[in-house]
């Protein structure tokens, strides 16, 4: 289906003090014919009030072809059944009287901009509905889709929520090409958030290849989130680009592991953490004992066998790598 903008009909505040004029007119013709008749009138006179009568009773009807547009938005018209048009932009238009504005989404309510109101409950007035309902909104929409748990790449459930910026570029796609553009919409966003997920591992694993090259690289969840939303958002724009949608932006809003193995997986950053601040603190202590040997070298302060060089080794890194301050001893005797 092809999008047919309609042109030329904002002629809307015209046509509407001309059937103001007509109706004011009208009412004037019935209180003439009625005088004319009781003064005696002719068959004008009956055939005036009978017209004006109809006119009152069903002159209302032009009036539903009155259209009023805000900015960005539009109007998807239908005439019995076949889609005529598209009325886009601010304005006042009068269109065909019998011609319906359709919007399949109009009562659809996601957990978006412009679907819920200040509260965060959903609009429910019937009015809305029949009246701002049908106009379909062109602004960029925010759609904040709900946490999913997924298992990444290495097995592990994580929890991870997107905001979604969108919004309609094609009015007739939207409309007739699916049943309900929003829905579709959530949809595609929920199964695009897991074919990407389970690519990459929460954390920078080993062995793990993100891009698809065969190569092991450093991708994850957690470090590589522009990447990855990146890599959404096209995912996202793929599958929806035959309704008439279009993606601006894909952002991670929620990124966590699984309660279940939150504990777990928290206790091995931990002893992670604590294994690289050992490996360093060991690498400072032997840089340490080798100094103090050859400082003490150099100024032949004290000649020392390879017995007594091993026992200061030992005690200086039970000094320098331990928990707790070291307890001093003092050996007042020989050093032999």
């Amino acid at each position: 289906m092809e999008e047919k903008i309609i042109r030329g009909h904002k002629n809307g505040l015209a046509v509407l003090l001309l059937i103001l004029l007509v109706y004011v007119a009208a009412v004037a013709g019935i209180v003439w014919a009625a005088i004319a008749l009781d003064d005696g009138g002719g068959a004008a006179a009956t055939v005036l009030m009978a017209v004006c009568i109809v006119w009152v009773s069903l002159g209302w009807i032009f009036l539903c072809g009155l259209k009023v547009l805000k900015p960005q938005e539009a109007l998807v018209l239908t005439l019995f059944g076949k889609y005529i048009g598209t009325l886009k932009g601010e304005g006042f238009y009068y269109v065909n009287p019998f011609c319906s504005g359709v919007n399949p989404a109009a009562k659809t309510r996601l957990n978006q901009s412009g679907d819920v109101d200040g509260g965060g409950k959903a609009v429910s007035l019937k009015a809305d509905a029949e009246t701002v309902g049908k106009r379909i909104s062109l602004k960029i929409m925010t759609l904040n889709n709900n946490r999913q748990k997924i298992n990444d790449c290495l097995g592990n459930p994580v929890e991870i929520g997107i905001a979604v910026m969108w919004r309609v570029v094609d009015t007739a796609k939207a409309v007739f090409d699916v049943d309900n553009y929003k829905e579709y919409l959530s949809l595609q966003c929920d199964s695009a958030l897991r074919n990407i997920v389970r690519i990459y591992p929460y954390d920078v694993a080993p062995n793990v290849d993100t891009t698809g090259d065969g190569v092991a690289d450093e991708g994850s969840l957690r470090g590589s989130s522009e990447v990855v939303a990146g890599r959404i958002k096209e995912e996202i724009q793929g599958k929806v680009a035959q309704a008439g949608l279009e993606i601006i932006e894909a952002r991670i809003t929620y990124l966590a592991y699984a309660p279940e193995i939150a504990a777990v997986m928290l206790q091995r950053q931990q002893a992670s953490a604590i294994i690289d601040a050992r490996k360093m603190i060991v690498d400072g202590a032997v840089g340490m004992v080798e100094m103090a040997l050859e400082r003490l070298s150099e100024k032949q302060v004290v000649e020392l066998d390879e017995e007594r060089k091993a026992a200061m080794v030992s005690n200086l890194l039970v000094v320098l790598c331990g928990n707790r301050d070291a307890q001093p001893v003092v050996n007042s005797g020989s050093l032999y």
